[in-house]
């Protein structure tokens, strides 16, 4: 997955500064040594990772940081902020022109890197904007390529122009657009034609399209596989040609991501979209500040959301919550709803994006397709009645759906057991659901906004981890502003249940001494420790109030 590499590395690094009540200058070096290293084993430019380095030093040891309450948390937010800004700060769009008037986006690369797919899963997306895109074959070398574009073309429900391979590329795109305006296509997407390398020929071809074409954008596409030859690559053609975005393809198979991290730095122009899998609609808006905290175990929710959002059916969700509620879940639901997961990218890549969760779960420890297609062909041995309702299952019934599977009969009381357990726990707990998440690192700013969101969502349980007594102090402050009806300060429990803290042994828990036991482990907690006496005096005096 992309970023696995540095995601772990620099998780790690982090995981010992929060651990640590106070920092010193020192230890913030230590970590951004280590920092350093994280970042160039994942192939990012030397010069970015000297600069970035550089802005969080500068800003990480301040004397707000140093005497924070919660300084190695400070120090992971800077770090966030400067991979944000390093990767671009702002989403950017591609520029399109008002619909009444043609957009001609000319896409650029080199062979292999993935440029003609993309062209169209572009295409597809435009599409789904309610644009009229137009996909243009004037790649006239590569073999084959005009068909790929056509058979791609034709998945997206896309025409495609093209004037065979005899033609010269810019007497093809003057003819595309002429074709466009009699035929009500408002985007022209020309897929031109790469080489093994940059060389003068299509150097050459490409400015001549783009002094004798109103080009509105030009797009390279580069492979993230190849880490900094990509980023030499688009520095060339924004030297030679002039490009407006970058797409980085083959994401999701770069688990260093040196090349997406540094192409803004070096070229000074925006990633506009991803590239995560060869499917046509394996293609990603490219947020920076999400994928910082993608980068950093830090989830990223939005797309979780908007991935949902365009992968669900939302009847079929709708009528799947009203079923779970009633604990009416059923081995049908299931199947449709590991369809829907599938649809998605996959449990691993969800996992990812959810907070406090990616940077836990191994590859290694979900299930792999063989378990699920084990799963899959358990229930598909079901009978539709049996499949409809689980009550069903009897010891024969189980024997019989065995060995359709395949499978020993201890797999299928396995499955059944599991799904009995879900529904005991669906009926127990009919109502319940996450409204919203937030990480802890906010500033003034972005504390209003947030209580704003919380305040809109309405919950009844509040739980506020951002480790005592700072938790207990923004529950007093706030907690008539939230509107909550509970509101909880759940300090460490989190990085307890993920497994970054072990709790005390059962005989500190039994004699009410976990306190003690924390204290002693990381003797650093005693200045907050000195501060519960005063809160405790303070909470007697005012009780009566």
């Amino acid at each position: 997955m992309a970023f696995e590499s540095l995601s772990d590395k620099l998780q790690n690094i982090f995981k010992n500064l929060r651990g640590k009540g106070r920092l010193t200058e020192e230890d913030v070096k230590v970590a951004l040594k280590e920092v350093k290293i994280a970042l160039l084993e994942a192939d990012v430019n030397f010069k970015v990772v000297k600069d970035f380095i550089k802005k969080v030093n500068e800003r990480a040891i301040g004397q707000d940081v140093l005497t924070s309450l919660t300084p190695g948390q400070m120090v992971i937010k800077i770090v966030n902020e400067e991979l944000t800004a390093l990767m671009g700060s702002e989403t950017t769009e591609l520029k399109l022109l008002p619909d009444n008037e043609i957009t001609v986006i000319m896409m650029m690369g080199l062979q292999g890197a993935g440029k003609t797919t993309t062209t169209a899963k572009i295409a597809g997306k435009l599409k789904g904007r309610g644009k009229k895109p137009l996909l243009v074959a004037c790649d006239v070398y590569r073999p084959a390529a005009i068909e790929q574009l056509k058979i791609n073309g034709e998945k997206q429900q896309v025409p495609v122009f093209s004037m065979g391979d005899k033609q010269k590329p810019l007497n093809i795109a003057k003819a595309a657009i002429e074709h466009a305006k009699k035929n009500g296509n408002n985007v022209v997407i020309l897929d031109t034609a790469g080489r093994l390398h940059v060389d003068e020929d299509m150097m050459n071809e490409l400015v001549e399209i783009r002094d004798n074409v109103d080009i509105t954008q030009t797009v390279l596409v580069v492979d993230a596989m190849t880490g900094q030859d990509a980023v030499n690559v688009a520095k060339e053609f924004n030297d030679k040609i002039g490009i407006d975005g970058i797409i980085v393809t083959k994401l999701d198979g770069d688990t260093r991501g040196g090349a997406a991290l540094s192409i803004k730095a070096v070229t000074g122009k925006p990633i506009l979209y991803i590239g995560m899998g060869e499917k046509l609609s394996d293609l990603e808006q490219f947020h920076p500040d999400r994928m910082a905290s993608r980068i950093l175990g830090m989830g990223d929710v939005l797309s979780l959301i908007e991935k949902a959002e365009q992968s669900i059916d939302q009847d079929k969700a709708k009528e799947m919550e009203q079923r779970l509620k009633k604990a009416q879940f059923t081995f049908d639901d299931y199947l449709e709803y590991m369809a829907q997961i599938r649809n998605m990218g996959g449990l691993s890549s969800l996992l990812k994006m959810i907070p406090g969760v990616g940077g836990q779960i191994k590859e290694d420890m979900l299930p792999d397709d063989k378990q699920l297609g084990k799963i899959e062909a358990i229930i598909y041995s079901m009978t539709k009645e049996e499949r409809g309702n689980p009550d069903l299952m009897n010891p024969s019934r189980k024997k019989r759906i065995a060995k359709g599977a395949g499978v020993d009969i201890s797999e299928v009381n396995k499955l059944v057991k599991q799904f009995e357990q879900a529904r005991k726990m669906m009926k127990k707990y009919p109502g319940l659901k996450i409204v919203g998440v937030h990480n802890g690192y906010f500033d003034e700013k972005e504390e209003k906004k947030i209580i704003q969101d919380i305040k809109k969502k309405a919950p009844s349980i509040l739980l506020v981890g951002l480790g005592a007594p700072k938790q207990e102090k923004w529950i007093y402050d706030n907690i008539r502003l939230v509107g909550a009806k509970v509101a909880i300060g759940v300090g460490g429990s989190f990085d307890v249940m993920a497994g970054n803290v072990k709790r005390a042994p059962k005989i500190f828990r039994r004699l009410g001494l976990e306190w003690f036991h924390r204290l002693i482990t990381q003797p650093t907690r005693w200045r907050r420790m000195m501060r519960l006496p005063k809160f405790a005096l303070t909470v007697l005096r005012t009780r009566g109030r």
